[in-house]
Order: structure tokens, then sequence, then C-alpha cells
């Protein structure tokens, strides 16, 4: 087929055929579609839209466009479950979730991305610890999986290659903020990972990609209902992301917080719920626990015991990282930090939590271009949640950066990202809990 055909179709409103999508995904793959045409094509999606019948052989051709893991004579004693976020900012709940799951019974082996547009990517996070390895051959994989239960790595390069050259090419061409490309994205690679459940964490705020709850809710439905489609049992949960999640962004940042959370240290009460609740989801999904009560005390049991820094340390030491995460991570440190300081006395009344994830790109720490390398050391720290109050001097966060220049422009950026009201009372800090909806099939 020609793909300029193809293009001028979804351009005037029509409906692609199954036979347009599949050859879109093959030419994906075999390079009989160009960057240009393959982006055309995507900002078409955006502007016209997909039917569910589209998306559904979008997402199949997608999962198809390589190998599809089998894990049926892998004898592994528990289900193998995973969940998968619409991506936000300070978002290192893959980090928590996984180990939580691996120590109550479930096998995880959560492929993951990197970093898109605003928001922080899992694989970019975990290579902030020195020798951890997230490009994999399956035998290592299966291998971690037996160890630990668990393993974070990325997608091989035969895992839905379709989606490794457009989720690239969106990236770059504003073509993120389509439902039909999010969904094929998502559940291509999940469904091709063998998953035997999956529960989606959609985001909706001024940090994601769906700004608005009516939106969230098109996009949980999507994925649910096509997962569903394609015989995968899928849950979803929407969940807010008006501000930061936890108190840092930024990849080393995040994984020291992780490990802190994991070790019982700080435990960033909005992140905790969070985990928790994707937790209980999954754990009932999968069939090891009758009711989500059930299942949030299993995950709860898991985290106090020390069970899930258990595992997190040795899927950490499987797949080449520090021997002894738990207690030195050998994490990075950026040679600068400066504090971003309050204006005056008073509340911080809403944040502009896309602005903060720019201001981490641009201080290295997320990509402009394909192939951009990532500073893993800078980011923010001790990130003020919304309706604290700070007096006048007092450090609303903290900026890492790799020089002076670059540590002043984040702490404009980051002010400018903040509404701040001198007026008022002091009132109570924001409710911990960050679900907002739930769906299922």
């Amino acid at each position: 087929m020609q793909p300029a055909e193809t293009i001028r179709t979804k351009r005037d409103g029509a409906a692609l055929s199954a036979a347009q999508i599949d050859d879109f995904v093959r030419g994906l793959v075999d390079g009989h579609w160009a960057d240009s045409q393959a982006a055309a094509l995507a900002m078409a999606i955006v502007l016209r839209g997909m039917d569910a019948t589209e998306t559904v052989a979008l997402t199949r051709a997608m999962m198809h466009s390589g190998t599809v893991l089998d894990w049926r004579g892998a004898a592994f004693a528990g289900p193998v479950l995973d969940k998968h976020s619409t991506g936000g900012v300070g978002d290192k709940v893959s980090l928590l979730l996984a180990p939580m799951l691996a120590a109550c019974g479930a096998v995880v082996p959560m492929i993951s991305g990197r970093g898109l547009g605003h928001t922080g990517g899992t694989l970019d996070k975990l290579e902030a610890l020195p020798g951890y390895t997230v490009d994999v051959p399956p035998a290592r994989l299966l291998a971690t999986l037996h160890t630990a239960g668990c393993a974070i790595v990325g997608a091989s390069a035969d895992l839905a290659p379709a989606d490794r050259r457009l989720y690239a090419l969106r990236d770059l061409t504003a073509t993120v903020e389509s439902l039909p490309l999010i969904t094929a994205s998502i559940l291509s690679k999940k469904l091709a990972a063998g998953l035997q459940g999956l529960v989606l964490d959609v985001k909706v705020g001024s940090g994601a990609f769906m700004a608005t709850l009516p939106q969230a809710q098109a996009l949980a439905r999507s994925l649910v209902d096509v997962a569903r489609g394609a015989g995968l049992p899928a849950r979803a949960l929407i969940t807010d992301m008006n501000q930061v999640l936890g108190t840092t962004a930024g990849n080393a940042l995040e994984v020291q917080e992780s490990i802190d959370f994991l070790r019982g240290r700080e435990q960033e009460p909005r992140l905790l719920e969070l985990t928790l609740q994707l937790a209980s989801e999954l754990l009932q999904l999968g069939g090891l626990a009758s009711t989500l009560e059930q299942g949030r005390v299993m995950a709860q049991q898991a985290l106090a015991s020390g069970a899930a820094a258990e595992h997190f340390a040795r899927m950490v030491a499987a797949l080449g990282g520090p021997h002894d995460v738990l207690r030195d991570a050998h994490l990075p440190v950026a040679p600068v930090q400066r504090a971003v300081l309050a204006p005056c006395d008073g509340v911080l009344t809403q944040v502009d939590v896309r602005a903060l994830g720019v201001a981490v790109v641009a201080l290295g720490g997320g990509r402009s271009r394909p192939g951009q390398p990532v500073d893993p050391r800078v980011g923010l720290t001790q990130v003020v949640p919304l309706q604290h109050a700070r007096r006048a001097g007092e450090p609303l966060a903290v900026v890492h950066a790799a020089s002076p220049a670059a540590a002043e422009a984040a702490c404009s950026a980051v002010l400018a990202a903040l509404q701040w009201s001198a007026a008022g009372e002091i009132f109570a800090e924001t409710a911990a809990n960050p679900v907002l909806e739930r769906v299922a099939s």
C-alpha cells in the first residue's frame, strides 16, 4: 500500500482498514514507512481520532509486530501481573510496587519505558544505579524473575518493535496526547509480555497527559475495554497528578526516595496510599487475595516486614546494579544544590506540575531529542505539597543542578510554577488519597 494514501484516508476523517493499519505497523518495523510519513499519520490520528475497531486493530498489529512472550513453561508459582502508569512527575510507584507484589507471591515482568515529554521514565530512573541493565536477553529476564520475583526492564528489540519506533516519533512531534495511540502503545507491550492481569494508573491533572477528568475517564475505559477484548483482565485507577507524587522529581533522586520508602525511613502519604491501592487491585485480580481489603493488608505486611525491600535488592543485584543497594546505592550527586525560597508567608494553593517536569528536563533530567543523554543527578527534592504553609525564606523545593546557571534558571521556573497565597490562615494538608475513580470491565 502507498503510505500517502493511508495518511490521506485518516487526514480526511475516514476510518483506516485493517489492511492499512497492518501495512503501517509493518512499515514501522521494516522501514518502508519513512519517519516523516509515520509522523504525518500520527498527527492525522491525533486530529481525527480512531474508532474502537481501529484502536483494537492497531493494538493487535503492534503486539504481533515482534515476539509475544509465553510464560507457561517457566514454572512460576504465582500469577504474572503488571501495572502501567500513563506518566506523571515524580511517579516512582513502579520501583515500589513491583517488589511489593513479588513479596506477596506474584511474578512481575515489568516492561517499562523512558521519559516522554515532561514526564519521567522508569528506565532512566533505574539506570541511575551504577551497572543496572535494562536491556536483557530472555534467559536473564527469566533468571531474575525466579530470583527476585520481579524485573523492571526495557522492551527487547523484538517485543512490539513497531511501538519502539512510533513512541520515539511521538515524543518529538507533539503527538503524545492521543487516546488511540496511547492505548495501542501501552497495551501492545503489555499484551506481548504475556501477562495474566494488568492494572492501569491513569493520571489526570496539570502534570498528566490527560488534563481533565473526562479525558482520563475516556482513556481508562479505552485501556480496560481494549485489554479485555484482547483477553487480558484489566482494571484502571484514575489518579490525581495536580502535584508531584512523593517529594522528589529526577532520576537518581527518585530512586533514593524509593529506597528510603522501602526501608520505612520516609513514606509520603499520597505515594503510600496509591501504591497500596494498586497492589490490592493486582493481588485480587491475580487471585492472591480474595478481596481488596485482604490485598491491602498483604501489601502493607510486605512493606513493613522488609520483604519488599529485599525483593528490590535482589532484582537490582540480578540486573547488574549495586549488590548492597539498600545500604549504599552509589547514586550520583549533583554538584549544585539550591533551595527555592518562599517569597512571603503563605500557603501553596496550586501547582503547574507540567512546568515542574519541564524544569527537570531543562536541567538535563529528560530528553528533547532521541538518544540525548540524561543527567541522572539533577532534579528536585523536598517539594512542598499543596496546601502546606511556608514562612518567607523557607524552602519550597531544592534544585539539584549541574551548574550554578542551570540552578538559577530552574529556581525561577519552579517559583513561577507555584501559585502562592499570602492571605488566609494556614490550613490542613491536602488529602492523602490520590485515587479519584476506579474503572473495571
